[in-house]
């Protein structure tokens, strides 16, 4: 299995690997939402909270949400399970690249996880004495 980071390069393809048709991506979909939906930890979110349609803006509809890193760890699990069950290889190193980059810009966004900045503490030593 490829390291995410190694994925990284091959997902600055905009466009989708030939071959993918839209639905497998559907299905993936599918089976993605129904897997949360029946995880501890991220079931009681996506029960709640995916109601509606989606608006474009995601950041700030998950601003309220009170994740952490546990929440992307296990949806990216999820996440890469499904995609190599649903999708060809290619295919699934794609969308699991993308995902990858989708949880570290959330988490940078959220200000959580390893890459978080401590924007006080920035400011703090970047004011003179």
């Amino acid at each position: 299995m490829p390291h995410p980071l190694s994925l990284r390069a091959a997902s600055n393809n905009l466009e989708p690997p030939a071959g993918l048709t839209e639905e497998m991506m559907e299905r993936l979909v599918r089976e993605f939402y129904g897997a949360a939906r029946k995880n501890p930890l991220l079931g009681p979110i996506f029960a709640e909270r995916l109601e509606g349609r989606y608006e474009g803006r995601p950041l700030p509809a998950h601003a309220s949400l009170g994740l952490d890193p546990a929440h992307f760890t296990i949806w990216l699990a999820l996440f890469e399970t499904t995609a190599r069950k649903t999708l060809p290889p290619e295919g699934a190193d794609y969308f699991i690249a993308r995902a990858h980059r989708i949880a570290e810009s959330f988490q940078l966004g959220l200000n959580i996880g390893d890459k978080a900045v401590d924007f006080r503490a920035a400011q703090r030593r970047r004011e003179p004495e």
